[in-house]
C-alpha cells in the first residue's frame, strides 16, 4: 500500500514541478516526494518526526483546512517559520482522510497545477482509505507475517508464527481455521476498486467482532482472508467458525450493496488445523471452496470445504484440459438436444439419488412413466446404459465437471 501511495505522490510532484507531502487527517505524515529547493522548519520537522507540532496543527485548523471541500491557499506565519502553502483536502465519499501539501513561497503555483492535483484525488483517496483501514488493526509487519503463514516454505512459516506470538498479535498457538471472502463480478464489468475497499472494511469489522488477538486478516488480489486462531470449536465462550463465517458473509453483502460491479458474495470455509504452522492447508481449502461457490450459485453464500463432495477432487484438477466430453463422450449428444436442460436435470437428480427411480420421481414431481421415458431418451442420446455402474459413474462425474466449468446448456 505504501508503495502505491509513494508512486502517486511522486507522480503528482513531478507533474506540478514541486515537492509534495501527504498527511492523514490528524496531520501525521504518511508519505512525501523527494524534496529539493526551499523548505521551512515546519516541513523539515514533519519529515524528521513524521508529525507536526500542536501549534502548527491549531494554526492550520484556524485557517479552515478541516472543513475545506476544495484547495486552500494558506498564508505564511513568520512566528512558526511557516511559508505559504497550497493544501488540497483528501476526501472519500465526503469523509476527510488527509491533506496534500505544497510549499508555494512565491505564490506561483498556478490554477492549472492545482487542477492537475485534484484530478489525482480519486486514486489518492482510494489508496489512503485502504491505508487507513489496514492501519486500524494491523501493522505492516503483521500483514507480512500473515502472508508468510499462507506460503509454502516451512522455515518462513515457523518464523512468522514466532513473530506473531512474540508481538502479542495472537493469543497463542492453537487451532486455526481459514475463511476466504470473495466478490463475484457481474457479466458486464469485473470487480472494481470500491468493491475491494468494501471487502477490506468487512474483514476489519469481522475481526473486531471476533475479538482482540483472536484473528488475523489479509487482503489479496481477488479475495480476502480471515484466520480464526486459537481454537474455535464453540467451547470456552469463543465465537464459533460458523458464526464468524455468517457474520463475515452478512457484513460483506451489506457492504457491497449498491456496487454495480458485484453480483453476489461467497465465503469459503476451510477445515481446522491444530496449529498456526498448518494454516496454509486450511487456507487452500477455503480458497478452493470459495472459487467453487463463485462458479456454482446453488451452493449458497457460505461454502464449506467439508461439504463439497466430488467438487473437492474436481477443484484441485486442471479442468481446462479435461472437458465433460472427455470423461463421457455421450454428453455431447445430450448437450445438443433441444430439451437438454430438462434431460440434464433429470439425469443429475437420478444419479445424485443413486439411481433410485422412486425418489427421483418424487423430487422432480414426475409421474413414474414420464421419468422412465426421459431416462430412455437420455440413454439413446448419450449412447449409454444406465444399468451399468461404470457408465453411471462417468456420467455423474462428467455432469459435475461440466457444471464446475460452466459448460452446461442450463447455465
Amino acid at each position: 500500500m505504501q508503495t502505491e501511495l509513494q508512486h502517486i505522490v511522486d507522480t503528482m510532484a513531478a507533474r506540478v514541478g514541486r515537492p509534495a507531502l501527504i498527511e492523514d487527517r490528524r496531520q501525521r505524515v504518511v508519505v512525501y516526494s523527494e524534496h529539493t529547493g526551499l523548505i521551512d522548519d515546519v516541513r523539515r520537522t514533519s519529515i524528521l518526526r513524521r508529525h507536526t507540532t500542536p501549534e502548527v496543527i491549531a494554526w492550520f485548523r484556524d485557517v479552515g483546512i478541516m472543513d475545506a471541500r476544495g484547495p486552500v491557499r494558506t498564508p505564511a506565519s513568520p512566528e512558526l517559520d511557516l511559508l505559504p502553502r497550497v493544501c488540497v483536502p483528501i476526501r472519500h465519499q465526503d469523509l476527510l482522510l488527509g491533506f496534500v501539501w505544497f510549499i508555494d513561497h512565491t505564490g506561483d503555483m498556478s490554477d492549472a497545477d492545482i487542477v492537475t492535483v485534484t484530478e489525482a484525488m480519486p486514486d489518492l483517496s482510494l489508496a489512503l482509505y485502504r491505508e487507513n483501514l489496514l492501519g486500524e488493526l494491523t501493522s505492516q509487519r503483521e500483514a507480512e507475517a500473515a502472508r508468510t503463514l499462507l506460503a509454502d516454505a516451512p522455515e518462513t512459516r515457523c518464523e512468522a508464527v514466532r513473530s506473531l506470538l512474540s508481538d502479542g498479535v495472537i493469543a497463542g498457538d492453537g487451532e486455526v481455521t481459514a475463511l476466504v471472502a470473495t466478490l463475484v463480478g457481474t457479466r458486464e464489468e469485473p470487480v472494481d476498486e470500491p468493491a475491494r475497499i468494501a471487502l477490506e472494511h468487512t474483514l476489519v469489522a469481522t475481526r473486531r467482532w471476533v475479538g482482540p488477538r483472536e484473528a488475523l486478516h489479509l487482503v489479496r488480489h481477488d479475495h480476502g482472508v480471515l484466520l480464526l486462531c486459537c481454537g474455535r470449536g464453540g467451547g470456552g465462550g469463543r465465537v464459533t467458525t460458523e458464526a464468524a463465517a455468517r457474520h463475515l458473509g452478512q457484513t460483506l453483502r451489506s457492504a457491497s450493496q449498491g456496487l454495480s460491479s458485484v453480483s453476489r458474495t461467497v465465503v469459503g470455509i476451510g477445515e481446522p488445523r491444530p496449529r498456526l504452522y498448518d494454516t496454509v492447508s486450511s487456507y487452500e481449502e477455503a480458497l478452493q471452496a470459495a472459487r467453487v461457490g463463485a462458479r456454482l450459485p446453488a451452493l449458497g453464500p457460505l461454502v464449506s470445504w467439508a461439504d463439497l463432495g466430488i467438487y473437492r477432487v474436481l477443484s484441485r484438477m486442471d479442468t481446462r484440459e479435461l472437458g465433460a466430453a472427455a470423461v463421457h463422450p455421450g454428453l455431447a449428444g445430450l448437450f445438443a438436444e433441444e430439451a437438454s436442460q430438462v434431460l440434464l436435470e433429470t439425469l443429475e437428480t437420478y444419479l445424485d439419488l443413486a439411481g433410485n427411480a422412486h425418489a427421483t420421481a418424487k423430487k422432480l414431481r414426475l409421474h413414474r412413466t414420464t421419468l422412465y421415458y426421459r431416462l430412455q431418451r437420455i440413454e439413446q442420446l448419450a449412447e449409454t446404459d444406465l444399468k451399468d455402474g461404470n457408465e453411471r459413474l462417468c456420467l455423474h462425474l462428467a455432469l459435475k465437471l461440466a457444471r464446475l466449468n460452466g459448460d452446461r446448456p442450463d447455465r
